[in-house]
């Protein structure tokens, strides 16, 4: 299996030989920064440009056709518009938190980039506890939701921060125990190891029905957490106007745009590494013949193939089903995800305990 290991060993041994330790770290800093920011970007443009696509799919519409070929250029367009755009404060409102809550929004999701394995040796940071970060770090952009609502001065602004407060404080409890259950298969936070723990197959096959009751729960929280439809109610445009982010313009809406996006990468690139063995190709047993035809297809293609599935499992979910009442998207949650969570984990406890699964 080819390793990304001898391209970065490579380039931190030439940067050793011209320079001191502490420089050596900063320009490899400045690499990794540089190279998750070009990421963001193509990410955006991509994302935008498959969810129009999608969505005139599930209508039976063309969709964008008109800018580049086939409509590729249409989000490079809206790029350049976005940026020219005058940006605007309300003048009643909380100037540094108003400026702030995007670039918090936007910090996060480079954050939740860090411990994800993207192919064998191509990752930001290996923690030994990836799953606990990931889990943490995702919490914290709420926060930001939270400010942007509140700093705007505006009732809908609030209305909406304060409905995807409750939406995701609700829904982390399901996305967090839906982790858990791998974790309990693999014996290990680090997604590197949880990678490796699906040589043999991917957990969604070998862990049994566990496991695909907690991909499903999985989906469905993560769909909720990223407010996105039928769960969103942050941005409600037929009730709350934008919704939290009506008071905003120009490119402090467009942080906020493109971190919805880089949010629904990230959640199907973690469901990806734990459900779909990540960058691992897709093994069974003993059939060496065909575990080893696999493994002529590069990590990254099958890292990025399971990704953009789910991507598209999601864009699927937002053009198929209608938006639920707020007291549906709760009952939903504190009556049956929840409740099923912890019946799955009781489940995964006694098949981890009895040896089970394969």
């Amino acid at each position: 299996m080819f390793s990304f290991y001898d391209i970065s060993n490579s380039i931190h041994q030439w940067l050793s030989s011209q320079m001191g330790s502490t420089a050596v770290m900063l320009i490899e800093m400045a690499i990794v920064g540089v190279l998750a920011i070009s990421l963001f970007a193509f990410l955006g443009l991509l994302l935008v440009y498959m969810e129009r696509k999608v969505a005139a799919f599930m209508q039976l519409r063309l969709g964008p056709n008109r800018v580049g070929w086939k409509g590729t250029l249409q989000t490079l367009a809206d790029t350049i518009k976005l940026l020219f755009k005058e940006g605007f404060s309300p003048d009643a409102s909380d100037k540094f938190l108003f400026n702030f809550a995007p670039i918090l929004v936007i910090v996060v999701a480079m954050l939740l980039l860090a411990p994800i394995p993207f192919a064998k040796g191509f990752q930001i940071y290996d923690i030994n506890i990836g799953v606990f970060y990931i889990s943490a770090v995702s919490s914290i952009g709420v926060i930001g939701i939270l400010m942007a609502g509140w700093s705007s001065n505006n009732k809908y602004s609030l209305l909406g921060a304060m409905r995807s407060g409750a939406q995701i404080v609700s829904y982390e409890l399901s996305a967090g125990l839906s982790l858990v259950v791998i974790v309990a298969f693999s014996g290990s936070m680090s997604l590197t190891q949880i990678v490796q723990s699906q040589a043999d197959g991917w957990w969604i096959f070998k862990g049994h029905i566990p496991a695909m009751i907690a991909f499903v729960i999985f989906i469905i929280a993560g769909t909720a957490e990223l407010n996105r439809a039928p769960f969103d109610f942050a941005e409600a445009e037929s009730e709350l106007t934008a919704g939290f982010h009506t008071e905003y313009t120009g490119m402090r809406f467009a942080m906020f745009f493109l971190a919805e996006y880089i949010n629904m990468f990230i959640m199907a690139a973690v469901g990806a590494t734990l459900f779909l063995g990540g960058w691992m190709p897709l093994h069974f047993g003993n059939l060496s013949g065909f575990n080893h035809i696999m493994d002529f297809i590069p990590h990254i293609v099958w890292f990025m193939g399971k990704t953009f599935f789910l991507i598209f499992v999601l864009m699927w979910f937002r053009w198929t089903f209608p938006r639920l009442r707020i007291d549906q998207l709760l009952t939903l949650e504190w009556k049956y995800l929840m409740p099923i969570s912890l019946f799955n984990l009781l489940l995964v406890a006694l098949v981890v305990i009895k040896g089970w699964h394969f």
